[in-house]
């Protein structure tokens, strides 16, 4: 149990980071402001950034749910489902960042989703096989956090040595 929840931990972060192209921005002037903050208007601008480099998202916490009880094999099987439906989200842009957490609590993960409202996140949520199997249970909540989350994705391929 403690491989698949390792396994799920480092596939789903992997997974959650998906990798853009992004045509290099040239700027020929910056304000005052821009030289000694570092404020970068584009960046802030593609990542969806407010005027305090924040955005909206969607947290869910992923619980235990109460259909647990599995073989190995289905339970090995029900991991890949979940874990090839993280990178499914990752890389439509949905899933922003997801990851287990690592001791054996009721709280079993999160997913920060890239969306602004509890009703699409829930649609998400509703794609996963874990969810569907009842193996987990979300809870979702309306977040605020750094636009600068919009870049793990790319980054995290740039540190990845080994894909899951």
């Amino acid at each position: 149990m403690k491989k698949s929840l390792y396994l799920f931990c480092v596939l789903a972060f992997i997974m959650s980071c998906q990798q853009t192209t992004e045509a290099p921005v040239t700027r020929s002037t910056t304000t005052t402001t821009e030289s000694t903050t570092g404020y970068d208007a584009a960046l802030a601008e593609a990542c969806g950034a407010d005027e305090y480099g924040m955005r909206q998202y969607v947290m869910a916490f992923l619980k235990r749910g109460p259909n647990r009880d599995r073989d190995s094999l289905a339970a090995a099987n029900l991991q890949r489902a979940h874990l090839d439906n993280i990178g499914k989200l990752a890389e439509a842009g949905k899933l922003s960042l997801a990851g287990p957490f690592l001791d054996d609590g009721e709280l079993r993960g999160i997913y920060i989703f890239n969306v602004t409202t509890l009703e699409e996140a829930k649609a998400l949520t509703e794609t996963d096989p874990a969810i569907q199997a009842g193996s987990l249970v979300l809870e979702l909540h309306p977040w605020y956090g750094s636009a600068a989350l919009m870049k793990v994705n790319e980054l995290h391929i740039k540190v990845a040595k080994t894909p899951i």
